[in-house]
């Protein structure tokens, strides 16, 4: 194997520091997927009927907003909700700011902005009006643009201290992956091809801000399926049904070793690629997410206000 091959192998085989963070992550999202089905789950046959039926249920009591249930999610929700403040305030409380990484809070960030408004809206039992609505949409919008910032994140390469790359090293940890690929290429030829085709960097450059983004996305969706139809072209029929479409792994070990070299050195070279819009990109997503978050908090905070002073029962 060439030095360029060692490289490469070391970057792909290397121990991975984010195993307890991805187990940690994945037992985040299940929990609050368990709670969310099991709100559903229960509250199903009250929240499907309408608002004229709802009164005559034995859950009305329970799961109406001002409910022994429903005041109670709705507590939750908006703890849940203030504890996402948490991210951008380890920015300025020191002590904070020191435990974990950024990009680890991130991804928690997105499980609570993500749970937060469906714990709101089991609360209002999908009743969306007035300032409640307000904030409750205010709050999806926040959490919509979340999804899209956790994404432009992990587009902006990182090294193990958590600093950003510069282009320069960028350039020098793909140049390792595009030399070990010209060996893999010798075996697999064309196949591997359509894992790494990208767009020029003058078309790039030219492409405004929304639709860059979307073709960022556009590229990282059709990676599997072009994995799925380079493992059809190397395998043959059957082991490519055998591997669910080629959406799996194959048992040729040499191929999904060609496969996964050219993947990463694919993500690698659209990050290099588009790095520039990337980072113009957030932040615009900054100008954007800002405002409906600060004004799902102060909108929040009139409802619970007014609701407590005018005792409302509804």
């Amino acid at each position: 194997m060439s030095a360029s091959a060692s490289v490469g192998t070391a970057v792909l085989t290397r121990d991975d520091p984010e195993k307890g963070h991805r187990i940690r992550l994945l037992l985040a999202w299940l929990l609050a997927a368990a709670v969310v089905l099991v709100i559903a789950g229960y509250g199903f046959n009250y929240y499907m009927l309408s608002a004229t039926q709802r009164p005559f249920s034995p859950k009305h009591e329970l799961l109406r907003p001002s409910g022994t249930i429903g005041i109670k999610l709705g507590m939750f929700g908006v703890f849940l909700f203030f504890l996402i403040y948490l991210y951008p305030l380890r920015k300025y409380w020191g002590w904070l700011g020191k435990q974990g990484n950024s990009r680890h809070w991130l991804d928690f960030h997105v499980v609570l902005g993500t749970t937060a408004p469906l714990i709101v809206a089991f609360h209002s039992s999908f009743k969306f009006g007035n300032i409640a609505g307000m904030a409750f949409y205010s709050m999806l919008m926040v959490t919509l643009s979340g999804f899209v910032g956790r994404y432009l994140y992990s587009q902006i390469p990182r090294g193990l201290s958590a600093a950003e790359l510069s282009k320069k090293e960028m350039e020098e940890k793909e140049e390792n992956f595009r030399k070990e690929l010209e060996e893999q290429k010798q075996t697999y030829g064309f196949c591997i091809d359509a894992l790494y085709h990208l767009p020029s960097p003058q078309h790039v450059a030219s492409t405004p801000l929304v639709e860059a983004l979307f073709s960022m996305i556009l590229i990282d969706f059709k990676r599997p399926f072009q994995a799925s139809m380079a493992r059809r072209q190397a395998v043959g029929l059957g082991p490519w049904l055998f591997s669910l479409c080629g959406l799996l792994h194959t048992s040729d070990r040499k191929l999904e070793r060609a496969i996964k070299v050219a993947q990463t050195q694919a993500a690698l070279s659209k990050r290099i690629l588009f790095l520039k819009r990337t980072q113009q990109v957030f932040h615009l997503w900054h100008v954007i997410h800002r405002p409906f978050s600060y004004a799902f908090a102060i909108l929040a905070v009139l409802h619970i206000g007014i609701a407590l002073f005018m005792g409302y029962r509804l």
